[in-house]
């Protein structure tokens, strides 16, 4: 690769780590009313800075009603371990943000480089591209990788069934380029995807299609055990799929996927939402047996006994919360695994530099269904929603959560409202330890209605890289 690189394309976890640290958070921000134009939101993240904690930028959408969530950069780490990444005369660099509207299937694609406090607009692609080059809707997750940005998705053509699966776009104009798989064999349904560059594998998750999830939580989806509960992995070279894992029906929806950050290893986490059986949430570890993959759950969080009359009504029959994993995160030297508990409303910290057994060092608790916990800088204000999609600092000293889910099941588990938060937690990266920032807390009309959902550290973070090199 001839070109100047980007010096936020690190060779190695170490690098990433030993980087400057970031100075700026990007937040997804959405109206579930789809009446108010969804939003970029640019929070300033410096603790040398007079604004720190503060919303400094917004970016305002063209449209509303996208429901915005897992977007990532056009370029990233992983660019160094592939060629013909961006060889078209133009500096590679990790600049533009490309935005999923999880439910218009629109994307859009935002740059950060003329004033990183105010990304604009610069290309709006619409779901008829999206159906008409790769058969796809409900763009989810982004991912920059070899080949084209790989942009996993839920929905079919038409939006209303499946298969869900992986499309690419071009890493230069952002246009589709079609469906990734060559043969998909069994997989159906979609959500989260990442891989062991390295060793030729792709991994991907399941939740469910559109009619499963868009219009609200159908209790006999759930209870009759119809959504995704298998690991998917897949030839990379080869686009095609070579061995799927049930973790068995009655895990239901099996969600982020987050592979170990030092390329010359082969295991990683998957977090299961909940178990019907005992309303549990668990997080299970992959890896390799021989020639196969193979997975065990490692983690499992139990359900906490409740007063009924302070449940809702989804969960007035159970007299229990659960703790509902929604997101986990792996640090930069994948020492520490991050658990989102977003209906108990706390976020676990665990020790797992014994990948097969982790070892809980860290808690803390905001928000939750019944408990409702305050936030320290605003400790008269219960708390709606909880600790949800989590991003890790790539020195692993900050943790940076939102509140909400997705805008109908918000409604269902959080009917008083979850509003709109984010918080910062203080980590220790050598003997483990969390702790909230109590002035670090936008939140409100901080974020002008809207709520947020995923986060983007500039210079990247611990969900966003591969790497190329162990040292």
């Amino acid at each position: 690769m001839s070109q100047t690189l980007d010096p936020t394309f690190y060779r190695s976890p170490a690098e990433a780590i030993a980087a400057p640290p970031e100075r700026l958070a990007y937040v997804a921000a959405y109206d579930p009313a789809g009446k108010a134009k969804d939003a970029m939101a640019v929070i300033d993240v410096d603790p040398s800075s007079g604004t720190h904690g503060q919303v400094v930028g917004w970016s305002e959408l063209p449209t509303a009603g996208n429901e915005l969530h897992h977007f990532g950069w056009n370029a990233c780490s992983s660019a160094l371990c592939h060629a013909g990444h961006g060889d078209h005369g133009q500096p590679l660099e990790r600049r533009y943000l490309v935005v999923p509207g999880l439910r218009s299937s629109r994307m859009y694609v935002l740059d950060t480089k003329p004033d990183p406090r105010n990304p604009k607009v610069v290309r709006e692609l619409d779901a008829d591209e999206l159906a008409a080059k790769a058969g796809y809707s409900r763009p989810h997750t982004v991912h920059c990788g070899p080949g084209g940005i790989f942009l996993f998705s839920l929905g079919g053509a038409n939006g209303n069934d499946g298969p869900g699966g992986v499309a690419l776009l071009d890493h230069d104009t952002f246009d589709v380029i079609g469906a990734w798989e060559l043969d998909r064999g069994d997989q159906y349904f979609a959500y989260d995807g990442w891989w062991h560059l390295n060793h030729d594998t792709m991994v991907t998750s399941e939740w469910g299609t559109p009619p499963m999830f868009e219009n609200g939580l159908n209790p006999e989806d759930l209870l009759g055990r119809r959504f995704g509960h298998h690991l998917n992995f897949w030839s990379m070279s080869e686009r095609k799929l070579v061995q799927r894992i049930d973790l068995g029906d009655q895990h239901q929806l099996v969600l982020e996927v987050r592979p170990a950050h030092d390329p010359g290893q082969t295991w990683g986490y998957t977090g299961v939402v909940i178990s019907v059986e005992d309303l549990s949430g668990s997080v299970w570890m992959w890896h390799r047996d021989g020639d196969r993959w193979a997975a065990r759950k490692v983690i499992t969080v139990p359900a906490e006994p409740a007063d009924p009359e302070l449940l809702p009504p989804a969960l007035k029959p159970f007299g229990a919360v659960p703790p509902l994993i929604t997101d986990i995160d792996l640090s930069v030297d994948d020492r520490w695994l991050y658990v989102s508990c977003w209906g108990t409303g706390e976020l676990k910290q665990y020790d797992v530099s014994d990948p097969a057994n982790p070892r809980e060092a860290g808690s803390v608790k905001l928000g939750g269904i019944v408990r409702r916990q305050a936030h320290p800088g605003t400790p008269d204000q219960p708390l709606g929603g909880g600790p949800q999609m989590l991003e890790v600092s790539r020195d692993g000293r900050r943790v940076y959560v939102t509140n909400s889910l997705y805008g109908v099941w918000d409604d269902i588990f959080y009917p008083q409202g979850v509003g709109a938060w984010m918080a910062k937690l203080d980590a220790d990266p050598d003997h483990g330890g969390l702790t909230t920032d109590p002035g670090f807390f936008p939140n409100g009309d901080d974020f002008r209605g809207l709520r947020v959902h995923q986060t983007r550290l500039q210079g990247g973070d611990a969900s966003s890289d591969s790497y190329c090199h162990t040292r």
